[in-house]
């Protein structure tokens, strides 16, 4: 039965077979063509309905991508970002619209940096002697151009000095006429559209950046110690805590909540930030753009979160410094001081910073080109002449590397284990052919979270979305088109890094310490 069903089966098959083979070869090669015709056909219109439908689901992720400012996996949230009372880093949106940001835009021609992010604002001054100077006479000049700035726009009040060794030099500035336009705005110049910052921003640096771009201003003072450090600092009126201000001696400086206003020239503080808390590092103090109109001619500056818990001892005192040389630093390296918490031997030459910190620092550098802390003499990259280094003559030093001081290494009072970065002042105008390796000797470990932002290839959108929170920075930055510029610099060093990761052996290991 079942073999009479598989002849009646195959019997139209067997009819055709004996007709093709009985017809002409011309007809049999006719029959061939339409065959092989119909063929292509049904190829063709299955591959552009596939296409289409592809097309189709591109769309769709990408308006699920974009619909929102900041629709995030929840994975990228870091766990010391979440409100300790509600448990979400919710926020308060500031901007009812919505604006998109896409990844679609590219440029043909290459970034100009030095004209974007290094405006030559005064003439090239004198060369320094001092060696120890931690500021040119170009931002001192500007600091002192500002207090007489300020002077001339209040003329009924005077600096009063308090002390020998720190001199307050303190001004009133709460007539309404005078104040800010930005921070009398009801419109913040910190956009949030969501109800939900970025996740690598946690509610204590929204708050922060939202009081540096806003606040109104109670009064400026411009602090001087020593000879050469000179801060502005401003005291503005805000009703929210921001919950890092100590009651230590470096408060006598600020009553309540206080920024730092720095030079113009020093915009990289800005980027910077978001740049630390993408990375999931959090080393940097919250810092904003904000423009003054009594100051820099209302050209717009990097503010500074003050923090007194770096002034452990007073102003006067100084911060909290480590102080150690690069012989020192590399033997530390070497003997992981402190790690798994355990206590270095008395004749090391152990810090008390733990052995994790070196490695995030040199991280952040490195993408920044950051030299002024682990190479102030510039021994790492063939520096130019208008660069402090050459100017201060340290590039001579680098003969005797082992004996050369590290700088800015700065902690807490109450937290010697782990580092504070400040004055982040990179260099996005220097070339992958120049850039400064030594930054990265001795580093063995790297932090698997920030490794793993660059190389998951979302670092301009994690970017993008960040800086977009600072309204001014973005715009005097120029816009997308010069945050755009700023980003391919560090994604290019991001990938000298991932290779030299790979070429050297480093290890990506969790840093939660």
């Amino acid at each position: 039965m079942g073999t009479f069903r598989f002849h009646w089966l195959l019997f139209p098959f067997l009819r055709l077979s004996s007709s093709y083979r009985r017809c002409p070869l011309s007809n049999r090669s006719l029959i061939i063509a339409s065959v092989c015709v119909i063929y292509l056909l049904l190829v063709v219109s299955q591959t552009g309905y596939s296409k289409q439908h592809r097309d189709m689901r591109t769309d769709k992720d990408k308006y699920r991508l974009t619909r929102g400012l900041y629709t995030l996996d929840i994975s990228d949230a870091q766990s010391d970002n979440v409100d300790f009372q509600t448990g979400a880093n919710s926020v308060v949106p500031t901007r009812s619209n919505v604006v998109y940001i896409t990844l679609k835009t590219k440029r043909l021609k290459p970034a100009n940096i030095r004209g974007t992010l290094r405006p030559k604002l005064r003439k090239k001054v004198k060369r320094i002697t001092e060696a120890n100077s931690a500021f040119t006479q170009n931002k001192r000049g500007t600091l002192l151009r500002d207090v007489g700035q300020i002077q001339r726009n209040f003329p009924h009040k005077n600096f009063l000095g308090e002390t020998k060794e720190v001199h307050y030099k303190l001004l009133d500035i709460i007539p309404t006429h005078h104040t800010d336009s930005q921070a009398g705005s009801h419109i913040s110049s910190i956009r949030i559209y969501s109800q939900r910052a970025p996740p690598w921003l946690s509610p204590q640096d929204v708050k922060a950046m939202r009081f540096l771009a806003d606040a109104n201003i109670l009064r400026i003072k411009e602090v001087i110690h020593g000879d050469y450090t000179s801060l502005l600092i401003f005291e503005g009126e805000t009703s929210v805590s921001l919950g890092n201000q100590r009651d230590t001696q470096g408060n006598n400086v600020c009553g309540g909540q206080c920024g730092v206003i720095s030079s113009p020239v020093d915009t990289t503080e800005v980027f910077a930030f978001h740049l630390d808390r993408v990375l999931g590092l959090n080393r940097t103090l919250p810092a904003v753009s904000r423009k003054f109109s009594f100051l820099h001619d209302g050209l717009p500056g990097p503010v500074l979160l003050w923090d007194a818990s770096l002034y452990p001892e007073g102003l006067a005192a100084g911060r909290a410094t480590v102080r150690m040389t690069w012989g020192e630093y590399q033997s530390s390296l070497k003997q992981k001081c402190w790690h798994k918490n355990i206590s270095p031997k008395p004749d090391s030459d152990c810090s008390t910073v733990h052995h994790y910190e070196w490695s995030k620092l040199a991280l952040f550098d490195f993408l920044l080109q950051i030299h002024n802390r682990l190479d102030k003499s510039c021994c790492g990259f063939r520096p130019r002449e208008e660069d402090v280094c050459v100017e201060l003559g340290l590039d001579a030093e680098c003969g005797n590397q082992k004996h050369i001081q590290l700088t800015n290494i700065i902690h807490r009072g109450h937290d010697p284990r782990h580092l504070v970065f400040i004055n982040n002042k990179g260099f996005f105008d220097r070339n992958e052919d120049n850039l400064d390796f030594r930054l990265l000797e001795g580093i063995k470990e790297l932090p698997e979270s920030a490794v793993s932002v660059l190389q998951s290839k979302r670092l301009r959108e994690k970017l993008l979305q960040s800086l977009f929170l600072d309204e001014t920075y973005w715009e005097s930055q120029g816009g997308r088109q010069g945050i755009d510029k700023l980003i391919d610099v560090i994604e290019r060093r991001a990938k000298v890094l991932l290779t030299y990761i790979n070429a050297h052996g480093i290890k990506v290991i969790t840093m939660n310490v």
